[in-house]
């Protein structure tokens, strides 16, 4: 990287965080208590519209995570296309933010912003820490016409149409077990002084899924990369929270701005635990998924059938994955078929 690049950087990243501070320091706004009951639908005063979502997703260009974006936006598009007349949808436009620093060859197929990653060495071998960064270049760079926007991964899949669940002033986001804020105040008061409230300000969320509003966004994100980086940056933070930092850095960030969360547990599952689609929006397969061929889960052995994300770094799975055997949980069933419909109908998968 030239040393034009790096001063560009240099000089963005400065005035970001002198924006974030100077926000913090002055901002004595309390926190909104008062959830509002889940609605899926919004309307405008001015001209009766949908508030729309804009779906963003954040990926790096490895192999791993372009099979996933391209699983995710197909199903995403064939939502959004067979549902664009329903009113309990709220699904609007799409881009993945590439943090590469350049374009890939699925520019065409999927709609693509290109952001910078961090400087190197910055991340530390902690990819995610780009993802921050990332969102603040798009957010300051792009004209988003929807009036909020749904953060999601690669490693997501859209099973049903989602409503926008978010309001104003209230995000809508995943509850995450391992997200504890009142375990680690004594950590996260570093980052969330005593003046702003209580710990419990603090929702047990990531950023993603979360749909928040456009506006509340573009105050978050600068604050959200500033706070992982300082996180990032002090041992104690780093050993407490390592692989999930990132995720306490957003749900800091949306706190210090005064945006509380409605938390919907039915917003997403997360195969093999969650055994059932139900009401669910969005499948989140992190977890490897190991059965006997009896059907019986034999998670942290490899078990005779088995679909694991982890497989396939370096290459991308296969068209027609083996089905799992009877008797294996709906979630995991619907997983693999839907990624086999996704691979058989996508132009030029790999193999």
């Amino acid at each position: 990287m030239g040393l034009g690049n790096l001063f560009f950087i240099a000089l963005i990243t400065f005035s970001v965080a002198l924006v974030t501070y100077n926000i913090l320091i002055s901002s004595n706004a309390s926190l909104q208590q008062d959830f509002p009951h889940p609605y899926s639908l919004q309307t405008s005063s001015n001209n009766n519209k949908r508030f729309l979502f804009h779906t963003a997703v954040t990926s790096s260009d490895s192999v791993y995570n372009t099979w996933q974006c391209r699983i995710m936006y197909y199903w995403f598009k064939k939502f959004k296309d067979n549902n664009n007349n329903n009113l309990e949808s709220g699904m609007g436009g799409f881009t993945r933010i590439l943090h590469s620093g350049q374009p890939d060859q699925f520019m065409d197929e999927i709609p693509t912003f290109v952001a910078n990653p961090l400087p190197p060495g910055t991340d530390q071998g902690y990819i995610v820490l780009n993802r921050p960064w990332a969102f603040v270049q798009w957010l300051q760079q792009t004209h988003i016409k929807e009036d909020y926007i749904l953060m999601s991964e690669p490693d997501h899949i859209i099973v049903k149409p989602i409503p926008n669940l978010a309001t104003k002033g209230h995000g809508a986001a995943f509850p995450f077990f391992y997200i504890e804020p009142t375990k680690y105040e004594n950590v996260l008061r570093k980052y969330f002084s005593q003046d702003k409230g209580p710990i419990t300000n603090i929702d047990p969320i990531g950023n993603s899924p979360v749909i928040v509003s456009k506006e509340s966004l573009k105050r978050i994100a600068p604050t959200w990369m500033n706070v992982s980086l300082a996180m990032k940056k002090d041992p104690e933070t780093d050993k407490a929270f390592g692989w999930v930092l990132e995720m306490y850095a957003y749900a800091v960030a949306s706190a210090l701005h005064g945006v509380p969360n409605t938390l919907y547990k039915d917003f997403m599952i997360q195969p093999p635990w969650d055994k059932e689609i139900s009401k669910t929006y969005i499948i989140h397969y992190t977890y490897g998924c190991d059965y006997t061929m009896k059907g019986e889960l034999t998670y942290g052995k490899i078990g005779e059938w088995r679909f694991d994300k982890r497989s396939y770094d370096p290459v991308p799975p296969p068209k027609n994955l083996t089905l799992p055997p009877p008797g294996v949980p709906e979630s995991v069933v619907t997983l693999v078929k839907m990624i086999n419909e996704a691979t058989e109908n996508i132009p030029n998968w790999w193999s």
